[in-house]
Order: structure tokens, then C-alpha cells, then sequence
């Protein structure tokens, strides 16, 4: 049993990920911006829900501390992604570094995967435009991990097309490269998550996840 805590509890992403870390007997902290938004964290005994904001490093390492693992899957759609995405990678970096957290695992976003032939998905042909500045904050975060991050034994994670909003989770799932069509149920992206904090088979690189 690891004591878990996940950054962006709110979220499907992040929601899921502390249910998959509460089926398989972790600890966890859920971290979200408002507690009273969330009955349904707070009303489980299990889980301890606490306000932080993943951009404010020290209040990071101060949630961090204690825990063995960290899940960053945060996102602020109010906030410039240039500027959020940056922001939580440096600020997670500095808290796992100061509290000592032996794995943080970000969340990412298939766009700004490479796709079989190298290229990021969202430079592929046909890929739609209208979100590509939301494309290069993502871009510009994991940037951060990978100039940054030498010390830290992090990873990103992400579908390898898109998630499969209505789907029912198969309960496995493989490695693949982007793919447009590619998809995930985000219970299935959460089980690849937990595998990979409990049994670390890849470190600082980004890598997509799709249902097999």
C-alpha cells in the first residue's frame, strides 16, 4: 500500500485515478480547488480531500509531503495554458523534489504525442486547429519535465487518440503511438497510472495508452 496523492481529483481523469487508487488498498489525497464542489470526494471516509492550486509550489510540497506517489491531472480552463501548464509541471517538479515523492505521473494530452512516423499528432494532417494553442500550453509543460526534471522520476501519460467518454472500460489496456482514431476509457488510462506508480516500467518520456 502507497499513500497516493492526485492533483486535479475533480476531473474525470483525476476522479478516476483515485478510485482505481482506493480499489487496490492505497492512501489517498485528493486535491482539488474548492472541497465544497466535490459531496462525493468528501463524502468518502477513505479519501482525505484538501484545497491546494498545482501552480503554487510551495503549497505543493506541503500536500506532497508524506506521500509516496504523485498524480498531477490538473487543468484550469480559465487560466492561459502557456502559462498553467508550465507553471504545474515547475511546481510539481520543486514539491516532489522537496518532499521527497519517489514518482509523479502527469496526465497529458494525445496532441502533443508523436505519432508512428515521429510527427506530434497535432501536426498531422486533417488534426483539428481550432485548439492548438491549448495543444502547445500541454506542449510547453511537458517541455518543462524534460529540461527540468533530470532528478525526478516522472512520467506523462496520455491517450493515444482521445478518451471514449461513454465507453465501457475493458480493464486492460496497451502502449501505442498517436493515432486520431485511438481511444480510452478513462478508467482504463487510470489503471495504467496505478500500474505504473506501484511497478515503474518507464521513466521520463511521454506515452500514449489505448484499449486493447
Amino acid at each position: 500500500m502507497s499513500r497516493i496523492i492526485v492533483f486535479g481529483a475533480g476531473g474525470r481523469a483525476g476522479r478516476a485515478t483515485v478510485g482505481a487508487a482506493r480499489d487496490r488498498g492505497h492512501e489517498v489525497t485528493a486535491v482539488v480547488r474548492d472541497p465544497a464542489r466535490h459531496p462525493d470526494l468528501t463524502a468518502d471516509s477513505g479519501v482525505r480531500v484538501t484545497a491546494g492550486d498545482v501552480t503554487d509550489a510551495d503549497r505543493v510540497a506541503g500536500l506532497m509531503a508524506g506521500h509516496d506517489a504523485a498524480v498531477h491531472a490538473a487543468a484550469d480552463l480559465a487560466a492561459p495554458p502557456d502559462v498553467f501548464f508550465p507553471a504545474a509541471a515547475r511546481a510539481t517538479l520543486a514539491g516532489s523534489r522537496r518532499a521527497g515523492v519517489g514518482r509523479l505521473v502527469v496526465v497529458g494530452l494525445a496532441s502533443v504525442l508523436p505519432t508512428a512516423d515521429g510527427a506530434p499528432l497535432m501536426d498531422t494532417p486533417d488534426y483539428p486547429r481550432e485548439y492548438r494553442y491549448f495543444y502547445l500550453g500541454h506542449a510547453a509543460g511537458a517541455e518543462v519535465l524534460r529540461r527540468e526534471g533530470a532528478d525526478v522520476d516522472w512520467l506523462v501519460l496520455s491517450p493515444a487518440g482521445d478518451f471514449d467518454h461513454g465507453g465501457t472500460p475493458a480493464g486492460r489496456y496497451r502502449f501505442a503511438p498517436a493515432r486520431a482514431a485511438s481511444r480510452i476509457t478513462y478508467a482504463d488510462l487510470a489503471l495504467a497510472l496505478l500500474d505504473e506508480i506501484e511497478r515503474p516500467g518507464h521513466r521520463r518520456v511521454h506515452l500514449g495508452v489505448e484499449c486493447c
